[in-house]
């Protein structure tokens, strides 16, 4: 049988100071058809606060989702079982994630561990920056085994009063992890030790303000790339045999000449590693990059990103699409990419979701 595509989306679903509306249902499972760009919703999950961010495992069928409530100390990660033929999304169990505005979480271990990155806003309750949780044979989580704390600050007095953890990666090949900290205008590099915690291999420091959001690792290249959620710009990272980081080069993630304010938010790299694909949160928009063979980055365009607030996107496995989640439009936009250029063109075939804030898309 031939293998289809399917998207599955966080929505906000619950109100919080810092977002403009809350108008999702939850975790949504849609069909896409991949030649023509059309989405079919197939179900939802609704028992879950604030799905804001999403992993995908499709060897176990299973998906695990951040919830992002405010004013609580702690975040936690659900585990949901889910079904295409049926189809359905069944809930497996919930962890704490050791820290309050639980921002991104990642497969590691070939899918023993999930990473997780909070964010933190204040203080108090367990205040990790990043925690790592078992996942079970069946697929859910066990409570977390590991993990670490940030300490410090950086220049911008409101966005970096504190550590902000951002993403936490596992390098392929590696074994190690990387996680993005806005705060401190750093990505950190950890190994797992003998007994399963984390030890601090070393520091890669971004500009001072840059704020460092997400990462994303070239598919055969050894090279990092991370986007700038406040210095609105991505920089290319060479990774030394030791797992140590090193800047190539920085491009901006805006044209020339751009006044509005604006917050770079997500990062995506297409399947042959050619180019990077950048949101803009304020100019509404993606910025296309290509990169060179030696990592160095060139600026090759802009596209609208069909609404306002991109926030996370997801290219389809076959690298033939480019969804964009955007937040404040209850709306994902749709673009045929060309793998040649780079290039995007919108479908005009939008998926209406209300304030859609993570995409992830698989092959079945």
């Amino acid at each position: 049988m031939a293998s289809a595509t399917y998207l599955f989306v966080g929505s906000l679903n619950r109100p919080a100071p810092y977002f403009e509306g809350a108008n999702g249902a939850g975790i949504s499972l849609y069909r896409f058809d991949d030649a023509s760009g059309a989405a079919e919703l197939l179900c939802t999950a609704d028992d879950i606060d604030n799905p804001t961010f999403l992993t995908v495992d499709p060897a176990r069928s299973t998906l695990y989702a951040s919830s992002e409530v405010f004013n609580r100390k702690e975040g936690t990660i659900s585990a949901y079982r889910y079904e295409l033929d049926s189809p359905r999304l069944q809930y497996l169990n919930m962890q704490p994630a050791l820290g309050s505005i639980t921002a991104y979480n990642s497969l590691a271990a070939g899918g023993r561990l999930l990473l997780v990155a909070n964010y933190a806003m204040g203080e108090g309750g367990p205040d990790q920056s990043v925690a790592i949780l078992p996942i079970r044979e069946d697929g859910s989580l066990g409570p977390a085994t590991a993990s670490v704390a940030h300490a410090g600050s950086g220049p911008n007095r409101e966005r970096q009063e504190r550590s902000h953890a951002h993403c936490a990666i596992e390098l392929p090949g590696h074994g190690n992890i990387l996680v993005a900290d806005l705060g401190l205008d750093q990505v950190v590099t950890y190994r797992l030790d003998a007994d399963g915690q984390l030890q601090k291999v070393g520091t890669c420091a971004t500009a001072p303000g840059a704020g460092p959001r997400h990462l994303a690792v070239h598919p055969s290249l050894p090279f990092v790339f991370v986007i700038n959620e406040l210095g609105s710009t991505v920089s290319s990272l060479a990774l030394g045999p030791d797992g140590q980081l090193s800047e190539i080069a920085t491009v901006s993630t805006l044209p020339a000449g751009t006044g509005v304010h604006n917050d770079s938010s997500d990062l995506q790299v297409s399947p042959d590693g050619r180019f990077l694909y950048g949101l803009n949160r304020g100019h509404d928009s993606v910025a296309i990059i290509e990169v060179g063979e030696d990592g160095g980055l060139t600026a090759a365009g802009h596209v609208p990103c069909g609404g306002r607030t991109p926030r996370n996107c997801a290219l389809t496995p076959s690298g033939n699409h480019l969804l964009v989640a955007n937040q404040n439009s209850d709306v994902i936009t749709v673009f045929r990419r060309d793998a040649a250029d780079g290039s995007l063109a919108d479908l005009g075939r939008p998926i209406a979701t209300g304030t859609p804030m993570c995409i992830r898309a698989i092959t079945a």
